[in-house]
């Protein structure tokens, strides 16, 4: 499924990305939907916020009501308001005949800039820039805590400068995408032009790249997620892994739905 990581450090959790099925995939990992406390969205690309709303109504008829921050890029504050706007039938129904309590006024949302630090109770977040034309608002996140440091690229193309971002991370999670595999993924997807393989040289980072930001950052473990191609079986675990072969000779895990990264 799209892009959505659970972070657990320090007693806090925190969920990156909300693609599609990260409600199930929360559940599956055996988190409390009602506990959710902290969302954090790298940008406004589909498959990063389209079930951000979802999965918090979910929260909400399953329990929730303690507040809940989303932190991310301002265009949040729209896609919430529309949200609330195209719920407001169920919503009003649920308050008043179910007695839960009003969910605008559970949810708070805050705009991220680069070079902000947030403190999320015993873990402090980072943002970095990341580089995903045309977008300008899209975000590397830095979190530390319990004497751990784990860090999202968010999708980005090559970005040399994030290796200083990175420094010393016990966890580097960084996007990859195979050149091999751009072409065949580009005919099966079939509704794109040129313009989509534009983007995604453009605004993606090849696999040899990303390691070599992991490298240079002295990371002790890398992680690829947002996989491009993610479910060619012509280009499944074993081809990435021999890709990053020459490249990166530490810890490496490939993302698969449900992977569990103990630190």
């Amino acid at each position: 499924m799209p892009t959505a990581s659970l972070l657990s450090l320090a007693g806090q959790s925190v969920v990156i990305d909300c693609g599609l099925g990260v409600t199930r995939g929360l559940a599956d990992q055996g988190f409390a939907l009602k506990d959710l406390s902290a969302i954090v969205i790298t940008h406004l690309h589909s498959d990063h916020y389209l079930e951000l709303g979802a999965l918090i109504h979910t929260a909400w008829t399953a329990g929730l009501k303690a507040p809940v921050t989303v932190w991310g890029p301002a265009g949040l504050v729209r896609y919430w308001r529309g949200f609330l706007d195209a719920m407001a039938d169920d919503l009003a129904y649920r308050i008043h005949e179910e007695g839960r309590p009003d969910l605008a006024g559970l949810v708070t949302i805050q705009p991220l800039q680069v070079g902000q630090t947030v403190q999320m109770g015993p873990i402090s977040m980072t943002v970095g820039q990341s580089i995903h034309p045309p977008l300008t608002e899209t975000f590397a996140l830095r979190f530390e805590g319990a004497g751990k440091t784990v860090v999202f690229s968010g999708d980005t193309a090559h970005n040399p400068a994030l290796a200083d971002f990175a420094r010393g991370a016990d966890l580097l999670v960084h996007e990859a995408m195979l050149a091999e595999g751009l072409e065949p993924l580009l005919a099966r997807i079939g509704n794109g032009d040129g313009r989509l393989m534009a983007h995604w040289l453009r605004g993606h980072t090849l696999a040899h790249d990303a390691a070599a930001v992991a490298k240079a950052a002295g990371a002790k473990a890398l992680a690829l997620n947002h996989l491009i191609p993610s479910d060619d079986p012509d280009f499944g675990p074993e081809v990435w892994a021999r890709c990053l072969a020459p490249h990166w000779s530490g810890a490496l895990h490939i993302g698969t739905d449900g992977l569990k990264i103990p630190l």
